[in-house]
């Protein structure tokens, strides 16, 4: 390596060859002379004093190179001497590290033999006991045979005969338990029921005009009926054929009397007969221009009616084909009530229950205005009007709720949502209130009847009293033959009889009266 000292020599040299090289030159030009030998003299001093200094640069160079060696050996050796010690020190910590996994090894070793022992008695356990259950099920076995044969009894008699005696000792604590869980469920929920339903009634309030099944033309006088039935009866044939409705023209004065299954058709007679009366001319010609109009206008009028029911109800989402069906429940009723206000009246208390309850509102509306919609066809097709509506509902894809609402609001299938639930009651609040229907006294006394034939069939029952039109029915048992406790099971089953066999709007009460008497004379 190339000190400094170094680089001063190399330079003092160049000097110096370079003053000789330029002093030789000028000798031979210019020749000796006593000048140039001062000035080669000074030069040959100049030349030794250089030698001295390189000479000392050297030795000074010489000596610094040994300090620099000498210190680098001292820093070597001590590095050396801690890199020694700290293989020492890391070779002390793996034996100490290796000792302590040696331990672990041995105990988890010993461990491992531990488990492998407690394995194997486990195992010898298992075997002994499954030896044991083998012996005990021979044994069982063996003593269920012995048991049979003593006893004259089979296990599964041996059962029967234990249930039934089961039964027949627990049924009393079922009676009771029944009724409790019975008057608590009333307890917590009869108010609050009574509530939500009395104040929906409360708040929708309608008035009721029952309507007939039978339409009477009211004519200015007697004549009429002659020009109605034409001559040799053309007339009043050509008006039946195209309406399809028979027409009564008996001793009633100054009326003649429409009859017919489907209500359209006897509305389009109606109005038919009334223009006719109001023109005068009463020919077929006149007769099929008449029933032409009528059916324009009627048809007209189912138009509007569905329209104006979905506007006043506010319900959405229904399509052009069955609001139209709901405008032909115009001239449809149902003991005397017009069913398309009845259809109303359901959506708007459904709505209303909805409310209370913090269900869907617009939801329950559309069911409840839907839930009769197969009586817009069911004097056209088979089936009941449930069926229909189900059928209707799907074919147009309105959505389960309402298909389920329908379907279920008299129970011939099982409600899926609270909604349907809801539906059911408000179609029975609109049926039962007062005035909302009639029925004719024979229908009437056949309700009856029935009503008092069911539960009288139950045994133990004595006697049973149909009161409030069939609104409630008392029955008075037996009380030899029947208890306190049984009569909640008895009331139970006379109401899954009655739900079975008998259609009704509405609800009917049951009342059960259990009296037992004692009498004696003190002599």
């Amino acid at each position: 390596m190339i000190t400094i000292e170094w680089l001063y020599v190399i330079a003092g040299l160049l000097a110096g060859a370079m003053a000789t090289w330029a002093l030789t030159a000028l000798f031979y030009h210019k020749g000796y002379s006593k000048k140039s030998r001062e000035l080669l003299e000074k030069k040959q001093k100049s030349d030794e004093e250089a030698r001295v200094i390189v000479g000392q640069a050297v030795k000074e160079g010489e000596d610094r190179k040994r300090e620099i060696l000498l210190t680098v050996k001292e820093e070597v050796h001590k590095a050396k001497l801690e890199l020694e010690r700290d293989v020492r020190e890391r070779r002390h910590d793996l034996t100490r590290e290796r000792q302590r996994i040696d331990q672990k090894e041995t105990v988890l070793d010993r461990r491992a033999q531990s488990l492998e022992d407690r394995e194997q008695n486990f195992k010898d356990k298992e075997a002994e006991l499954q030896t044991k259950e083998y012996e005990l099920a021979e044994i069982d076995a063996r003593k269920r045979v012995e048991l049979e044969r003593i006893a004259g009894l089979t296990v599964q008699d041996a059962r029967e005969i234990v249930l039934d005696a089961a039964e027949n000792e627990y049924r009393y604590d079922l009676s009771l338990l029944y009724k409790r869980m019975e008057d608590e469920a009333k307890a917590s929920a009869a108010a609050k029921a009574r509530d939500i339903v009395v104040t929906t009634i409360q708040r929708y309030a309608s008035d009721y005009v029952s309507e007939a099944t039978v339409s009477v033309v009211t004519l200015p006088n007697e004549e009429m009926k002659g020009r109605i039935i034409g001559r040799e009866g053309r007339n009043i044939r050509t008006i039946e054929q195209l309406t399809g409705v028979d027409l009564i023209i008996d001793d009633t004065p100054e009326a003649v009397i429409l009859s017919s299954f489907d209500p359209i058709r006897r509305e389009i007679a109606r109005i038919s007969i009334e223009k006719l009366v109001q023109d005068g001319r009463i020919h077929p010609t006149r007769i099929e221009e008449m029933v032409r109009k009528a059916s324009m206008e009627v048809e007209n009028s189912i138009r509007e009616a569905g329209e104006q029911v979905v506007f006043d109800t506010n319900v959405t989402g229904i399509p052009q084909e069955i609001v139209h069906m709901l405008g032909r429940l115009k001239y449809r009723t149902s003991y005397g009530q017009n069913v398309l206000q009845h259809a109303v009246e359901v959506s708007r208390i459904a709505g209303m229950l909805a409310a209370e309850l913090d269900l869907d509102v617009n939801a329950a509306k559309k069911a409840g205005l839907l839930h009769d919609l197969g009586k817009a066809v069911d004097f056209e097709m088979d089936g009941s009007h449930v069926q229909l509506g189900g059928e209707i509902a799907r074919r147009y894809k309105l959505d389960p709720v309402t298909i389920n609402s329908i379907e279920s609001h008299h129970g011939d299938v099982e409600p899926e949502t609270p909604i349907a639930s809801l539906v059911s009651a408000a179609d029975a609040i609109s049926a039962a209130r007062p005035g909302a229907r009639r029925e004719n006294i024979e229908t009437y006394i056949k309700r009856i009847e029935k009503l008092e034939e069911i539960a009288q069939s139950i045994p133990g029952v004595e006697k049973t009293y149909a009161v409030q039109a069939g609104r409630e029915i008392r029955v008075i048992v037996e009380p030899d033959s029947v208890s306190d406790e049984e009569m909640p099971l008895l009331v139970r089953e006379i109401c899954k009889k009655i739900e079975q066999e008998l259609n009704f709007p509405g609800q009917i009460k049951v009342n059960m009266i259990r009296e037992s008497r004692y009498s004696d004379f003190a002599k």
